[in-house]
């Protein structure tokens, strides 16, 4: 749509919106690129169509460009997201509200991650203390001039959770109406605001180098949060309270300047290759000191400041005594007049301030200095853990990320070689009587980082008479595929949830092939009925079809027919032509089997459970497609939470129906959850690889999507609905066989209406699932 459009269409929804959207869109055009101003247009027209007013539309129209002024375009998707998800929790006029909020909280905030904090912040308000986010919305910029992002999200929650069943008093307190309202705020109240600050922090860093820095804001809401640069921004903490007699203004100032000194005075990072966190930790010391040693002769002054933060005084007691005397120590190399009464250290600050004037550009002297600091704690054991050394009390100074460069490995490039001993596992071929005499412990760990693998199946314990499994399958990690990941549909906010469900195709257990062969026997009845299917459903090769205006040649009983009916005076069939038409089946099918841990429950009335009344009819079903002729697979799945959505391929596509697959279809187990929508989309994938011209798939289950991460049980079952559709555009049709006697109550909206059958005598499955086979296929 072009601008327009967007006019008319505005236009015919109200007046008021076209005169808005017109005193609005050279502000958007001002502040915004092509590519904004056309994602704010489709929003505004987004929030339209969700009929919820013309009042959210003009807020959003009139409140945006300010937002994006502060904060930046990007947050426009997030805004619009942020309403989209409020349609279904809350009235128009909240939402309104809330688009008029935002400018103040950008303002406030100055930062788009701060400000996709607010916005899910009042997201989950909405859904803990709704009748609450009307006030808190109403007084928003008096909060966030008292309090950061983090204070508002716990003066918020704590109303939430203390008035959440007195409802009267809930509003009054997102009101600031109640004396507990109050008294929360002042609580949360933090000394200083960075956004109060940041202003005269551009101008302090400007006249000091005479160029501009870029400073953002951090939600401190952590204990132990120190200032860091990313990206070659500095993100100081949202708020800071006086340290001693220094008041916040004067810390961020050291803040600050510190951070400026890392990106003036730096000239390229240090290595950490090889390096522990203890000895990188000893090094960044004496790398702040450098860069503080530049900035001091250019700035004098600054020692002053930096000064007074090392001699205020700290109530809090230390876990170790390394802190203090790392802290004396470092405050030593800030000012060459401090002393000590230690001669180590004392020699180590004399040779910082000795070397420092020729090497003051040079880090490779940080680096040196450093290790010699770490060697004199290792050597006095005196070297505490890494969360203690991180407790060091210099309020002003870094995390000194900026400090160093990380090489990164791509292992899948690299090989083996490069990944950390504990985690490399090598494998080894070795012949059954090296195996035998050699090997100490037969069954090695996941954690084993060579794994002997005999050339031949091993089975050790033959002789006991019993039925065991190799070795060669009980050893080691079990080999995974690289993750692929899903998008998976959000039915609240609908939208996708981009690569939510993570899939990981997973080696099947082998079992005894004999149990699918003594399937076969015990379905005999079954089997004789499934080779009629066969033979009916069998391709006829080439057939001849009579009685056609334009075949491909004459067909002569019915030429002499038609002459015979001429000489009779009598009108002549002109249908005489007849062609020739190979019939073969077009089609590729995948069957796919719900594992999840209710498959291993006993039917009711039978000795069986549902698993093994699926191997059953998976095995008759693939015998019947096998007699056919027609590509088909046989997987199966189960699920750990979107993380972890685990699948099995008994059978490929490429792969004949021998005793291979009938060893891996006899080893299937059940367990875990059903996140049904990854798995279909998944094989879906597999599927779409065939080149035939129809496509199936066909899924076996005993119950309904469901997770163990997902608490709403609507979520998978839309999402499954979702992967229905999309696989149906896609030229792929789903059917479902459903063991379930309850599931008439959603199989029908996730499948559609005549793409499902309920098996409701379950026992019935394995003459069932053929002869529906034969029905779809026909």
């Amino acid at each position: 749509m072009n601008l327009d459009d967007y006019r008319e269409q505005f236009a015919e929804a109200s007046p008021q919106l076209k005169e808005v959207l017109e005193s609005s869109l050279q502000d958007a055009a001002r502040i915004m690129s092509p590519a904004g101003l056309q994602e704010y247009l489709e929003g505004g027209s987004g929030l339209y169509k969700l009929g919820r007013g013309t009042d959210l539309v003009a807020s959003y129209l009139q409140e945006m460009p300010q937002v994006v002024k502060e904060c930046g375009e990007d947050v426009i998707g997030d805004c619009i997201h942020a309403a989209m998800k409020l349609s279904s929790m809350t009235s128009g006029e909240v939402i309104s509200l809330m688009f008029s909020s935002l400018p103040a909280a950008a303002r406030r905030l100055g930062d788009p991650e701060l400000l996709r904090g607010y916005l899910t912040l009042v997201h989950q308000i909405s859904a803990k203390a709704s009748r609450g986010l009307r006030p808190m919305l109403a007084n928003i910029d008096e909060l966030l001039s008292k309090l950061t992002l983090s204070g508002l999200r716990r003066w918020a929650n704590f109303g939430a959770e203390a008035y959440r069943r007195d409802l009267q008093n809930l509003v009054k307190y997102f009101a600031l109406e109640t004396s507990d309202s109050k008294k929360m705020l002042q609580q949360e109240r933090r000394g200083t605001l960075f956004i109060d600050t940041q202003r005269k922090l551009n101008f302090y860093l400007r006249a000091l180098w005479g160029r501009d820095f870029f400073l953002r804001p951090a939600a401190a809401d952590h204990e132990g949060f120190k200032p860091y640069i990313e990206h070659h921004v500095m993100h100081l903490p949202d708020a800071l309270d006086d340290v001693g007699d220094v008041s916040g203004v004067e810390l961020y100032r050291a803040q600050a300047a510190h951070l400026a000194a890392h990106m003036h005075y730096t000239r390229s990072a240090i290595s950490a290759e090889e390096l522990s966190q203890a000895q990188m930790f000893f090094i960044a010391l004496i790398e702040d000191a450098r860069v503080e040693y530049c900035a001091m002769q250019d700035f004098p002054g600054l020692k002053q400041l930096w000064g007074r933060l090392f001699a205020a005084e700290y109530s809090a007691a230390v876990e170790h005594e390394s802190i203090v005397t790392l802290e004396h120590f470092a405050h030593m190399l800030l000012d060459s007049s401090i002393s000590c009464d230690d001669e180590e250290l004392e020699f180590l600050a004399s040779k910082f301030h000795d070397g420092i004037e020729l090497k003051k550009l040079d880090n490779s002297f940080s680096w040196h200095l450093g290790m010699d600091l770490y060697h004199l704690f290792v050597q006095r054991k005196q070297v505490p853990s890494l969360r203690i050394l991180q407790s060091i009390r210099i309020p002003y100074r870094d995390d000194n990320r900026f400090v160093w460069e990380f090489e990164a490995f791509n292992f899948a490039e690299h090989g083996l070689e490069y990944i950390p001993a504990s985690q490399r596992q090598v494998r080894r071929y070795v012949s059954a009587v090296e195996m035998a005499n050699e090997v100490d412990c037969e069954l090695a760990g996941d954690d084993a980082q060579e794994v002997w693998i005999c050339a031949t199946e091993f089975f050790p314990y033959e002789d006991a008479g019993e039925a065991t499994t190799s070795f060669n399958r009980m050893w080691g990690r079990e080999p995974v595929s690289d993750p692929f990941h899903y998008q998976e549909w959000d039915y609240q906010v609908q939208l996708f949830r981009p690569d939510w469900a993570t899939v990981y195709e997973r080696r099947p257990t082998k079992g005894d092939p004999e149990t699918v062969e003594k399937i076969l026997v015990e379905y005999k009845p079954v089997a004789h009925r499934i080779k009629q299917i066969i033979d009916l459903l069998s391709p006829e090769g080439v057939q001849r079809v009579r009685n056609m205006e334009d075949g491909d040649e004459i067909d002569l009983n019915a030429a002499v027919d038609a002459m015979i009916a001429i000489r009779m005076g009598e009108q002549p069939n002109p249908r005489i032509t007849m062609r020739n038409v190979i019939k073969n089946r077009d089609l590729a099918v995948t069957v796919l089997l719900d594992l999840s841990e209710s498959t291993n429950e006993m039917v009711e009335g039978s000795e069986k459970t549902v698993l093994e009344l699926t191997r059953e009819a998976a095995t008759l079903v693939a015998t019947a497609i096998n007699g056919i002729g027609d590509p088909f697979a046989i997987h199966g799945f189960a699920s750990d939470g979107r993380h972890d959505v685990q699948y099995f391929r008994f059978k490929d596509f490429n792969q004949t129906f021998g005793d291979e697959a009938k060893a891996r279809l006899a080893g299937m187990k059940g367990g875990l959850s059903t996140r049904m929508g990854a798995a279909m989309r998944h094989a879906g994938e597999h599927l779409l690889r065939q080149p035939e011209r129809r496509k199936l798939l066909l899924i076996v289950t005993d119950g309904e999507p469901a997770d163990i991460d997902e608490r709403d049980p609507q979520h998978l079952r839309h999402d499954t609905r979702k992967a229905v559709e999309e696989l149906h555009t896609r030229g792929v049709m789903s059917y479902c066989l459903t063991l379930d006697a309850n599931a008439d109550a959603y199989v029908k909206r996730i499948f559609g209406a005549n793409n499902y059958t309920v098996v409701d005598h379950v026992d019935r499955l394995p003459e069932k699932l053929p002869t529906l086979f034969a029905s779809l296929t026909s």
